[in-house]
């Protein structure tokens, strides 16, 4: 058997250990970024920390690997600002805003119904056939939405929290559309520079609403009001937010896609809101109610059957 048999051979079981990491990755980020937003950095600053670093270091690798990746056409720039602009810098800034209302757990769940969304975005706009799964899983989110929030107490989330989650959930849908649309194309970029671009739209888009020169920089170095992260220093929680919590889980699920398929992946996906309420739950003290438990069990339920419909 040869060289180039060999690199095609799937390995299912390495692919869902690489994607179930990142998972695992991503949802940590949940909690350092929860800690870095009490530590008193802006959720705006923090999200032009996160892609700008992200870039740059996306960048180096694009340099070190594929450098003709770095030619830009002029018609791919209407596309890549509104991948990175809408697609990245709106989720992730939207994704902060709610962590300062919501649980983490609470916030992920809501975000995590852009796949409904796609598919709704699909049959409406593109008009696209859907089977009724779509709408099954559609009422599923809600119903499993509606016992997370306990709607039979009332107001029982932040209004602005959770307004700030379903926009986080509308920006991925955008991404996930502009970026299924951008690799489609002929002669489509690799994702590691697609990405890479779309960070830079965000850092430039961030970069020109609130200069660098305008940093708050005495936010740094404030401290986490209490848990198990307060005694970890801001530098270090900003770096994982960059390399493990960014740039790494992306660079694994980017090699898990060598084994396994996109829905496969989207199942093992389906992991990251219960491992990040159980690592809010240790590392912060958020806790779960049975009902939302199971809640939070129907809406993935729903996201994860979604996805299977199309």
């Amino acid at each position: 058997m040869n060289s180039s048999t060999v690199a095609h051979v799937r390995r299912p079981a390495i692919g869902y250990a690489l994607y179930l990491c990142a998972s695992f990755l991503f949802a940590l980020n949940g909690s350092v970024s929860k800690s870095l937003l009490e530590s008193g950095i802006p959720a705006a600053r923090l999200s032009q920390l996160r892609v700008t670093s992200g870039f740059l270091i996306l960048l180096v690798i694009v340099l070190l690997t594929n450098r003709q990746a770095l030619r830009l056409k002029r018609s791919e720039i209407p596309a890549l600002l509104l991948y990175g602009i809408l697609g990245i810098a709106m989720t992730q800034f939207l994704y902060f805003i709610s962590l300062q209302y919501l649980d983490i757990g609470v916030a992920l769940l809501i975000e995590f119904t852009a796949p409904i969304m796609v598919a709704l975005w699909f049959r409406f706009a593109k008009k696209e056939k859907q089977n009724t799964g779509v709408w099954i899983a559609l009422a599923m989110a809600l119903i499993g939405l509606a016992m997370v929030a306990q709607v039979w107490k009332g107001a029982t989330l932040n209004t602005f929290g959770v307004v700030a989650a379903f926009g986080a959930a509308v920006a991925l849908m955008i991404y996930y559309v502009s970026a299924e649309s951008l690799v489609s194309k002929q002669n489509a970029r690799d994702p590691i520079s697609l990405t890479m671009w779309g960070f830079a739209a965000a850092a430039l888009f961030w970069a020109l609403g609130q200069p660098w020169w305008s940093f708050p920089w005495e936010v740094m170095g404030g401290a986490v009001p209490e848990g198990p992260l307060a005694s970890v220093p801001q530098w270090a929680l900003l770096t994982y937010m960059v390399v493990l919590g960014t740039v790494v889980p992306f660079l694994l699920v980017l090699s898990s896609m060598r084994h396994i398929r996109a829905s496969q992946a989207s199942t093992i996906g389906m992991s990251e809101p219960v491992i990040a309420a159980f690592l809010a739950w240790v590392l912060l003290g958020e806790v779960f109610l049975p009902i939302q438990i199971i809640g939070g069990a129907i809406v993935l339920a729903g996201v994860f059957l979604a996805e299977r419909s199309r």
